[in-house]
């Protein structure tokens, strides 16, 4: 854990395994393929996946990585579309299941990968990222499963939902029930010149206004401060405040009897910071991974605001971010992968994924 959707060339990209969108037989087309053949050392590479021979779709095969950032290639080969009647949903899941599990067999701890099958075998994009998305959450809550996953696009557009579904989430996020619940659970004015947001900060930390550099420099800006970078523990003077935070986390994982594995899997965050939170080491985590388990743990909006106070944290209606994870939490939608996808899709950072 976690799983994080990043913008890159997936041949750039640091992990132990990288997987590779292959072809049937010993030999290397185009796009990612061509992509990853030419970096790792086409020569090379080509040689040893000769070794292995014809690879059937939705089967996996393994070689050296040679000179990618990694130590392995897992090579699968997706379906190419049809028209939905011939199987294609299932090859692609196994292709996406199967890397997944040779890549715990060789006790890999992280793996990357594109998205398959949508170049040349035009798998629709749409689908084909759900089916990614499904398959790789439901390997990350195996119990025992500790990986991190990256699933890698070349560009914003390749990753944008349909535009029925991209519309109802400008609409979701813009919807005057976000800014009537924070009225009435703060009671502040929901005009941004008048509620005084940003001097909340100011009197949180005392120190914001000789720190610029944590402030965005476009001054229209929906949220000017920038909290998953701002760092509270070096403007904190007794440390112990921060347990406020790992205290509340506690009591909200007894009162509803959620494990451990499971509350940080189902929230995105690694076990790594998790442990850290637990532990006392991390007093207050960024504001992307408390988010994280707000839709996690499946809380009310007044659970979540809650949770947030204890990390000196609260919702922001006018950032774009928060409006969409309060609209979230007022649905009812707690698939972090979900809200995750709709993040991606607006150009926001995601929920949880700290390493």
């Amino acid at each position: 854990m976690p799983l994080q959707i990043i913008r890159n060339d997936i041949t750039k990209v640091k992990a132990d395994a990288i997987v590779n969108s292959a072809n049937t037989k010993p030999i290397y087309g185009s796009g990612t393929d061509e992509s990853i053949y030419r970096a790792a050392g086409a020569s090379e590479l080509l040689a040893e996946r000769k070794k292995i021979g014809p690879i059937a779709p939705g089967a996996v095969a393994v070689t050296p990585a040679f000179a990618l950032k990694a130590k392995y290639i897992i090579h699968t080969v997706g379906p190419v579309w049809i028209d939905g009647m011939h199987g294609e949903f299932d090859i692609l899941r196994s292709c996406y299941t199967g890397a997944l599990e040779a890549a715990q067999e060789l006790k890999c701890e992280s793996i990357a990968f594109p998205l398959i099958a949508t170049g040349a075998d035009d798998f629709p994009r749409e689908q084909a990222l759900r089916i990614a998305m499904d398959a790789i959450g439901a390997f990350l809550m195996r119990d025992g499963v500790e990986m991190a996953v990256k699933l890698v696009v070349y560009d914003q557009a390749a990753f944008r939902l349909s535009r029925d579904i991209f519309y109802q989430v400008e609409s979701f996020i813009n919807d005057a029930q976000v800014l009537e619940a924070h009225r009435r659970a703060y009671g502040t004015e929901t005009d941004p010149e008048k509620r005084g947001y940003r001097r909340r900060y100011r009197e949180v930390t005392g120190t914001l206004r000789r720190h610029p550099d944590f402030f965005r420099k476009d001054p229209d800006d929906e949220d000017t401060f920038d909290e998953d970078t701002f760092d509270r523990q070096r403007f904190t003077n007794d440390g112990s405040e921060g347990f406020a935070f790992r205290n509340h986390l506690i009591k909200l994982l007894q009162e509803k009897g959620i494990d451990n594995h499971i509350a940080y899997k189902r929230s995105n965050v690694s076990r790594k910071v998790f442990s850290k939170i637990l532990c006392g080491e991390t007093l207050i985590p960024q504001k992307k991974t408390v988010l994280g388990f707000c839709i996690g743990l499946r809380l009310t909006i007044e659970e979540s605001q809650a949770l947030l106070a204890c990390a000196d944290m609260a919702f922001n209606p006018y950032n774009k971010r928060d409006r969409l994870v309060i609209q979230c939490i007022l649905h009812e939608q707690y698939d972090v992968r979900v809200v995750n996808e709709m993040l991606y899709a607006c150009g926001q950072p995601l929920l949880g994924t700290e390493n």
